[in-house]
């Protein structure tokens, strides 16, 4: 007689084929078969643990406490007859093979099972050991092809998943005439992200030279807040091309925020740009979004001017003053999301913070805005590697004013 459910090792869920010791459930009410089995798994498959059990209720309770590797199961028991015996496994059959051994007169319905969902049947009685050991290796194998399979399908559906997100959240920018802006972008996913989160961003130039920006970071992770991310994106744009811009614009995105986000809990945080086309200042609005740095000549500085709360904390409340900031050509401004600046710093509570952000930036050497950008993110991850990395988003804007061609080639 074969061992006691209660002696089944435990051990994860998928176990590769090479195993020294795989895992067999049996599911045979006959003890006379079940003997027959335990002298086929000796001869055929030897190192083979085995457990028996007697009917589809004790199967279920078994695999409810260890999953094996294989399940050898007979077609008719106290508790089920035919294809019920594998309907009765149904829940288990996406992460273990299923055998199913059957009587003479019954092939037929073996080719059924296997149409259902088995990997194989065998007939008792016409089972040499050496087949038998074969035919469970097969199946074994069959089972984790079949799950690597459905593992690259998953895998391939969140690539495009991303994809369209990132189309939604991460857009070509929309420059009308002669560009006037250098812009350097970044975005990278958390390290625990399967898909993006909300962080976003979009540059919008108008023919007279004008230039709109936006960056912004959906409280949360997921698809969910992904969405609305791409929703409040679209939505921008779309009240820039309608020329509303200032308080009346974070209004209008506060209301598509309330309407698409899932939980009363979501919010937004907001930095609205324009640029003046007389290339010497920017207006800032700030809806609980970080500061930004600005890189001049004479250095990197912080600048956080004056702001309101996040869109949708306080709908229908809040305010959002509007400042003037001096960007005089040559000056670099670049915006990011608290991703950048909220891992930490070594092994303990420690984060780098803004004041750490800061520092990082006046002690880059790169010049050159791509350059800078990529080291100043790479400085903040390195310093968050014995944690594991930045967990948060990061998204990353760097504007610069264009130079202007000389007067000869105007």
């Amino acid at each position: 007689m074969g061992a006691d459910p209660r002696d089944a090792a435990g051990g994860p869920s998928v176990r590769a084929v090479e195993l020294e010791q795989p895992t067999v459930l049996l599911v045979e009410d006959d003890e006379g078969d079940a003997v027959l089995v335990e002298e086929l798994v000796a001869d055929g498959a030897p190192g083979v643990r085995m457990t028996w059990v007697r009917t589809i209720a004790q199967a279920c309770e078994s695999l409810a406490e260890s999953v094996p590797d294989c399940v050898l199961l007979d077609l008719n028991l106290p508790d089920a007859h035919g294809l019920e015996a594998l309907d009765g496994m149904r829940e288990y059959t996406d992460r273990v093979a299923v055998v199913v051994l059957t009587g003479l007169d019954q092939e037929r319905t073996g080719l059924a099972a296997v149409a259902a969902g088995a990997q194989d049947y065998l007939v008792k009685g016409r089972v040499e050991p050496e087949l038998f050991g074969r035919a469970l290796r097969y199946a074994i194998q069959r089972k984790q092809a079949e799950r690597a399979a459905a593992a690259l399908r998953v895998s391939q559906m969140h690539a495009q998943e991303n994809a369209r997100l990132e189309r939604g959240l991460l857009p070509t920018p929309l420059l009308r005439g002669a560009r006037v802006v250098d812009i350097v972008s970044r975005y990278r996913p958390g390290r625990a992200q399967a898909l993006l989160g909300g962080d976003f961003y979009d540059v919008v130039q108008q023919a007279d030279g004008t230039v709109h920006v936006i960056i912004g970071d959906v409280s949360g992770h997921g698809p969910d807040e992904a969405a609305t991310g791409v929703a409040l994106r679209l939505a921008w744009r779309t009240l820039v091309l309608s020329e509303i811009t200032g308080t009346r614009q974070l209004r209008l995105l506060e209301e598509v925020l309330i309407a698409e986000r899932t939980g009363q809990r979501t919010f937004a945080t907001v930095t609205s740009l324009v640029l003046s086309p007389d290339r010497r200042s920017v207006r800032v609005i700030r809806a609980g979004h970080p500061g930004m740095l600005m890189r001049s000549a004479t250095g990197v500085d912080w600048v956080e001017v004056p702001g309101g709360p996040a869109l949708g904390f306080v709908p229908g409340r809040a305010t959002w003053p509007e400042h003037d900031v001096p960007m005089p050509e040559g000056t670099g401004l670049m915006l990011f999301t608290d991703g950048l600046f909220e891992g930490h710093t070594g092994p303990g509570v420690e984060r780098l913070g803004e004041e750490g952000l800061l520092e990082l930036a006046r002690r880059a050497t790169a010049t050159d805005p791509d350059a800078f950008v990529d080291e100043l993110i790479e400085s903040a991850e390195a310093m968050a590697a014995e944690r594991g990395g930045l967990a948060d988003d990061i998204a990353v804007l760097h504007l610069q004013w264009t130079p202007p061609l000389p007067q000869d080639d105007r």
